[in-house]
């Protein structure tokens, strides 16, 4: 095969990165939209490169060595990756390849300014900008020169940032190659950058230019603030003119220079409104052209805009596919799940055929559309209401979208709502037995699902569990199922709010819910500890603990003293709880039972930091708590006026919130029992794609839907291209913040606290469990990692029902996701752990060990000094 190591940018477009990198692929493709303008020039291919690194052996073993560097190391990257770059600097460019590049440069003018551009194959893709990560040279004159630059441009491709950025994006550096672009210079008036979208907002329907004067580089280099305008639907909506102080020009013999801004000129605009709408327009033209919004570098000469680089703006969050253009406003579904991360195709169209509404994805997370119930008056109340006892952030983030009076349709009150408001469901009586009788309906239900799906297989066990998601699906909406957990909720606000009132009480119910029975979540937590009592007693148990890597190790547990019981023990633990695990809502997670090793360091910590019997003891400590607060209450509400009423009224709601809110956790754990018995199947039929050579490994599945799984089993056919780019894009996801709110137009919410009630410098949050406690924080992103001591103030991103076992080692807890009546709250409460949710970048602004001080009744964090 013939090697190409020249291209003109006219012979190239978006299919070829492979051969001329991103940059190149996308300034070929720019240069055929019609209207663009985009400075000629060649490419240097990766052919080249190839030839280049193939010239220096050494190389090679350097890249293994750099591959198996922690990305945390930066003294090593650093060294390893100068050496690299001096090596591949000081090759030599063979003849025939200087000659490829001096041929073209002859036919666009030897003597002519060019820039000298790095363009590598993992650069401005879909996933991941790679901005900044390699060389630009600027005013590069003369051949010598430009074979020069093109050497650093290879050699870029192992700069230090470089190397970290693919190191934490899981790209292996052997799979990337370097091309390298040389473009006719432009000699601009005033240049910089257009973001067809909000970069900030994420809005889709306003443009942001950037604008400074000379060359752009003043503006990428952060030496001269530019003037900013902000475009929609044609028209300036906002602009901020800066003091340009400062401008970057090119110099006649070469390279570029920083020059002053004559004072008349500072304050004046780099572009004039009509310019700036001119550019935007272009720039629609060019986002519409690839599809998506772009973020695109432009220069203004005397007779127009010329484009010299476009690439995708990857930090935006995705919007749902509406199928329409009526405006859309979508609420994140893993905020109130406490499940932000990503979930995997399998998992998010599991969770959509289960769950009770219907549901949207975007960037592998799910969202509800509710411009249907703001649209009207009392659907708009009713839900505002529910979101704001949830989680006020969403409730304001709504309140924002709201408040623009033409995004969100009117229509009156009988048009199409949702569920019901709060307080709208039929009372039930506050019957333990009703308790009682849900959780025998649920484990019925379950035990016939596990029995009748063992028959089961191929196409007919997909059929099976389309009918099995109907009644997974008729369980949870039981009204008698609905009733009880709504019974609890509102007895809690009911006390909440009237025992504030009568008694200037805040979180009154904080105390009075301590170890409220039937709550499988709670006990989950203090059945961890009854385990810890079997094994603390054996020392030769806990030692082998301490080392446990591989998940067969219960096998050999029974080859120990004691072992035998610590096996049995955990196994029972592990049967009824073993379905359970961080992201259990995405089916595609490893369970407890599948990854056993996960709950060892919190056994671990329970045997070092508790004695024998703790579960009991804390279990009645609650016990004895909340009823000495309800003498309490009732006492002091008795010695008011009216004060028998006002006891016997909330005599009744203790009695109701006690009989219910244990139950709240209920459905939860019968949704994931399910699961793991959807999930056992499922897995048993890759297992046979796989014996079948369909699939390369089971877990594959997890990147099809059910029904491109179902599609699969019934063909015994999988497209792997569509698994790979499953793959790619479930990992760029990951760097993306998921917001609470989401319109159609793509703008991102996050929502506002809005209090003056806390001092300066403190963390707001939504307080969820009274009390303030004091201790070290542990800031604990995985839960196989917890490593606690008494005393410790949990503080991670979201916390669901799999984390309860931690809650009993620890003092307090700070999320920075969560409402009143998520998991994390309810259990914190539960077990009297003063917590605060939905505190902002908590796990960023507080650091491992430092002292906090946790304020769960008045909700803020202080971090101390």
């Amino acid at each position: 095969m013939i090697k190409q190591y020249v291209l003109g940018l006219q012979e190239v477009d978006e299919t070829q990165v492979a051969v001329v990198g991103g940059k190149a692929a996308h300034l070929g493709e720019l240069s055929r939209i019609e209207g663009i303008r985009v400075p000629g020039g060649f490419c240097v291919t990766t052919d080249a490169f190839r030839r280049i690194m193939a010239e220096a052996p050494s190389i090679d073993g350097r890249l293994d060595q750099l591959s198996r560097l922690d990305p945390d190391d930066r003294e090593a990257i650093r060294t390893l990756s100068a050496h690299i770059r001096r090596t591949i600097e000081g090759i030599a460019i063979p003849g025939d390849l200087a000659a490829a590049i001096t041929r073209a440069l002859a036919g666009l003018g030897e003597q002519a300014a060019y820039a000298v551009r790095s363009s590598a194959t993992a650069e401005d893709l879909p996933t991941a900008s790679f901005a900044g990560q390699q060389d630009t040279y600027l005013n590069v004159v003369g051949p010598a020169a430009i074979l020069q630059h093109v050497s650093r441009c290879w050699a870029s491709l192992f700069t230090e940032r470089a190397v970290t950025y693919r190191r934490r994006n899981g790209i292996d550096h052997r799979t990337v190659h370097m091309a390298v672009v040389v473009q006719q210079m432009v000699f601009p008036h005033a240049a910089g950058i257009l973001f067809t979208a909000d970069p900030v907002t994420g809005n889709r329907k306003v443009a942001t230019v950037d604008a400074g004067f000379g060359l752009g580089e003043a503006l990428v280099s952060g030496l001269v603030n530019p003037d900013v305008f902000k475009v929609r639907q044609g028209e300036v909506v906002a602009k901020a003119i800066a003091a340009k102080q400062r401008a970057v020009h090119a110099l006649p013999a070469g390279g570029t220079q920083e020059v002053a801004i004559d004072s008349q000129r500072q304050e004046q605009p780099a572009l004039t409104d009509a310019q700036v709408v001119q550019l935007v327009q272009l720039g629609r033209r060019i986002e519409a052209h690839f599809g998506r919004p772009q973020d695109i570098e432009w220069c203004l000469v005397d007779d127009g805009f010329r484009i010299v680089q476009s690439r995708p703006i990857t930090t935006l969050f995705p919007i749902p596919e509406a199928g329409d253009q009526e405006n859309h406003v979508y609420v994140s579904v893993g905020h109130g799940q406490m499940m932000t991360d990503p979930m995997k195709p399998l998992g998010l169209s599991m969770w959509q055929l289960t769950a009770m509404v219907p549901m949207h994805e975007a960037g592998g997370r799910l969202f509800v559309d509710v411009t249907r119930r703001l649209a009207s008056p009392a659907g708009r109340a009713g839900l505002l209401d529910a979101m704001g006892r949830g989680d006020p952030l969403v409730r304001d983030a709504l309140e924002t979208v709201l408040d623009r009076d033409d995004f969100v349709p009117s229509l009156p009150d009988a048009g199409p709502g949702g569920p019901p408001a709060r307080g709208a469901s039929a009372p039930i009586e506050t019957d333990p037995a009703i308790v009682t009788e849900l959780i025998e309906r649920s484990q019925a239900s379950i035990a016939a699902l596990e029995r009748d799906i063992r028959t089961k297989t191929g196409p007919a066990l997909f059929d099976f569990l389309l009918e099995a998601f109907e009644e997974h699906k008729r369980v949870l909406g039981d009204p008698l199922n609905i009733q009880a957990i709504m019974a609890g909720m509102e007895a809690t606000w009911w006390l909440n709010d009237t025992l504030q009132e009568w008694l200037g009480e805040k979180n009154a119910a904080d105390t009075l819910t301590l170890s409220a029975p039937d709550n499988v979540t709670s006990e989950m937590g203090l059945a961890l500890l009854d385990v810890a009592d079997v094994i603390r007693p054996q020392p030769e148990v806990v030692a082998f603990l301490q080392d446990v890597e591989d998940e067969g190790f219960l096998d050999e547990l029974a080859k120990l003293a004691g072992g035998t019981e610590a096996r049995d023990a955990i196994e029972a633990y592990l049967d009824r709880y073993g379905m359970r695990c961080v992201g259990e809502i995405d089916i595609t997670r490893p369970r407890w039972r599948e990854r056993p090793t996960t709950l060892v360091p919190v056994i671990l910590d329970n045997v070092r930091n508790f004695e024998p019997g703790a579960a009991e003891r804390r279990f009645e400590q609650g016990r004895q708590k909340a009823q000495k607060e309800e003498q309490d209450v009732l006492s002091r509400l008795r010695a008011q006026p009216d004060g028998d009423r006002k006891a016997d009224e909330t005599k009744r709601m203790i009695d109701r919130v006690r009989t219910f809110i244990g139950y709240r956790e209920y459905p939860k754990y019968g949704i994931i029992s399910r699961y793991f018995v959807y999930k056992q199947a499922l897995l048993a039929e890759a297992d046979r794609l796989v014996q079948a050579e369909v699939l390369t490994e089971k877990e594959d599945i997890f990147y099809l839907t059910f029904q491109e799984l179902h599609d699969a089993v019934r063909s015994n056919q999988v497209d792997d291209q569509l698994i790979q780019q499953r793959k790619d894009a479930f990992r760029s996801y990951h760097a993306l913040t998921p917001p609470r709110v989401l319109t159609s137009d793509g703008e991102a919410l996050t929502g506002a606290y809005r209090r003056d009630d806390v001092p300066a410098g403190a963390l707001i949050g939504l307080p969820v469990s009274a009390g303030t406690i004091e201790g070290r924080a542990r800031v604990i992103l995985d839960m196989a990692e917890a490593d606690l001591e008494a005393g410790d103030i949990l503080v991670t991103t979201f916390t669901d029902p799999s984390w309860s076992p931690l809650f009993v080692a620890v003092a307090g807890l700070v999320t920075e996701v969560g409402g009143l009546m998520t998991h994390g709250a309810v259990i914190a409460r539960e077990y009297g752990l003063p917590a605060v949710v939905g505190v902002e970048q908590a796990t960023r602004l507080i650091r491992d060990g430092q002292r906090i001080r946790v304020h769960g009744t008045d909700g803020y964090v202080e971090i101390l000094p």
